[in-house]
């Protein structure tokens, strides 16, 4: 397939499945949110898990099912590498980010979905089912915000439906005094606190967000934060869909302290440590 046709291909069909599977899978995780019946447990590298991330892995997984894209998600992490390194096209999903902040029940958990072709991001969908916000972004053709979108179990959004809703990012209205950095709920070590003081030299009014999940993606290319630092572990499939939205509204993303590009679909799937910027910062 050429670019165009790739593109046209995610435009038309993969983009709108990915929607209404995260739409579906955000549906599946709120059952579960509202009734606290959680049924937690510890995955191999000691992080939990829930019935919700079950649920939601197996709502994308069987809606997508279709599309006949590869599927790599963080509750199928078993997968070897050699049978993905090969792939030209294919779908890395976290159905839900943010577990520790679904536990506490602090509403900042995310469905992310990203398309990569020939290991780069070329599409995504970041769901925030709580919020009701669908952040979507395609490879050269901007970043968007679509509000209101309710968790459904059986959602049928169509292309032109889901274009007619869409707010292009960053947001004018989140203009704002000061410097406000985002660090992780959960995940804060003494490397994150150093670089915040780092800024503190150039941004004595800076201003400390504590936010979980991807959310922190989206609120960046909002223009609602303007910085970003993560000195923990991650994985690919927690930057993915993110990335690609900030990067589109304008942002940027790199590993730090090196400041090299985030790569997706390596033999180990974890993340460098990485900074982020809005669209009106640059790194």
């Amino acid at each position: 397939m050429s670019d165009t046709q790739i593109n046209k291909h995610i435009n038309e069909h993969i983009l709108p499945q990915c929607f209404n599977a995260a739409v579906k899978a955000g549906a599946a995780i709120m059952s579960i949110y509202k009734n606290h019946d959680y049924d937690i447990s510890l995955k191999s590298d000691h992080t939990p898990i829930t019935i919700a991330d079950r649920l939601a892995h197996n709502t994308i997984k069987e809606h997508l099912g279709t599309t006949r894209i590869p599927v790599l998600s963080e509750e199928g992490r078993e997968m070897l590498y050699n049978e993905r390194r090969n792939w030209d096209l294919f779908l890395l999903v976290d159905p839900l980010d943010g577990t520790k902040e679904f536990i506490k029940g602090n509403n900042e958990f995310t469905v992310n979905i990203a398309l990569l072709y020939n290991n780069e991001c070329v599409a995504s969908i970041l769901y925030v089912p709580y919020h009701c916000k669908m952040y979507v972004a395609v490879k050269g053709q901007g970043a968007y915000l679509i509000k209101d979108i309710i968790p459904q179990p059986e959602p049928t959004y169509k292309r032109e439906q889901i274009e007619q809703l869409m707010e292009r990012l960053p947001l004018a209205n989140n203009r704002h005094d000061g410097f406000r950095v985002a660090v992780s709920r959960s995940h804060q070590t003494p490397e994150t606190f150093n670089r915040i003081e780092e800024l503190k030299s150039a941004h004595p009014d800076l201003e400390i967000v504590e936010q979980g999940s991807s959310y922190k993606f989206c609120l960046l290319a909002e223009g609602a934060i303007d910085y970003y630092i993560r000195t923990t572990n991650t994985y690919e499939w927690d930057t993915a869909a993110g990335e690609l939205i900030l990067a589109e509204a304008g942002g940027t993303t790199k590993s730090y302290p090196e400041g090299n590009p985030l790569l997706y679909n390596k033999e180990d799937l974890h993340n460098p440590w990485f900074e982020a910027c809005s669209p009106a910062h640059h790194l």
